[in-house]
C-alpha cells in the first residue's frame, strides 16, 4: 500500500470527532491535543493534513489502547452514517453493500487525496462484505467505522475482522463484515 501523505488531507471535523471523545481529559491527554494545534477547527470543512489524523490515532492506540480506537471508530461511524443521510446518499435503513457504497464517496470528499485513495468493495454477499482499505487510515479505528457504520443499517449480529493486514505484510487492509 502506499503510505504517501504528501498533499492529502482530511476534513476538520474527523479529527474533531476523535478530539471530542477527550474533551473531559483535556489536560490529563495534553499530547494528544498538542497534535492538533495551530490548525483551524473553526469549520469541519477546513482542510488539515491527514498525517495530523493519523499521530493521534497512533498515540491513542499506544497510550489508551486499540479498544478506544474501535469506541472512536463506532461513534465516527454513526456521525458519518448521518452525514450520508443529510446528504442523500443513502435513505434511512438500507442495506449494508448501500452504505458501503455511500461510505467510498464520503471518504473521497471527506479526505483530499491526489491519488484518490480511499475504500473499494472486494466482494459482497447477502450477509457479507469484503472492504479495502487502500488509504493510510488507522486500521484498528477502522474496525469500529465498518461496525457503526453497518450496525446503522439495522441488520443484527455484525462482526468486523481485520483479513488482511499491511502490518503483517498484506498489500492493502482488508475488512470482512458479516451479519445475521
Amino acid at each position: 500500500m502506499d503510505k504517501s501523505t504528501d498533499n492529502v488531507t482530511i476534513y476538520a471535523g474527523v479529527i474533531d470527532d476523535v478530539l471530542k471523545n477527550y474533551q473531559d481529559k483535556k489536560l490529563e491527554y495534553k499530547e494528544l491535543f498538542d497534535i492538533a494545534n495551530g490548525y483551524d477547527f473553526s469549520k469541519p470543512s477546513n482542510k488539515i493534513p491527514i498525517q495530523i489524523y493519523i499521530q493521534m490515532c497512533d498515540w491513542i492506540e499506544k497510550k489508551l489502547g486499540r479498544f478506544n480506537l474501535i469506541r472512536i471508530g463506532r461513534a465516527i461511524g454513526e456521525s458519518t452514517y448521518e452525514t450520508m443521510i443529510k446528504s442523500n446518499m443513502i435513505v434511512g435503513k438500507c442495506p449494508p453493500i448501500d452504505v458501503m457504497k455511500a461510505l467510498i464517496i464520503t471518504a473521497h470528499k471527506g479526505v483530499q487525496d491526489p491519488k484518490k485513495r480511499g475504500w473499494e468493495i472486494v466482494n459482497s454477499t447477502e450477509k457479507s462484505i469484503i472492504m479495502r482499505k487502500t488509504q493510510n487510515f488507522n486500521s484498528v479505528l477502522q474496525i469500529g467505522l465498518l461496525d457503526g457504520l453497518i450496525r446503522k443499517s439495522g441488520v443484527l449480529g455484525v462482526v468486523v475482522s481485520l483479513t488482511h493486514e499491511v502490518s503483517l505484510g498484506a498489500e492493502y487492509d482488508e475488512y470482512l463484515i458479516t451479519w445475521l
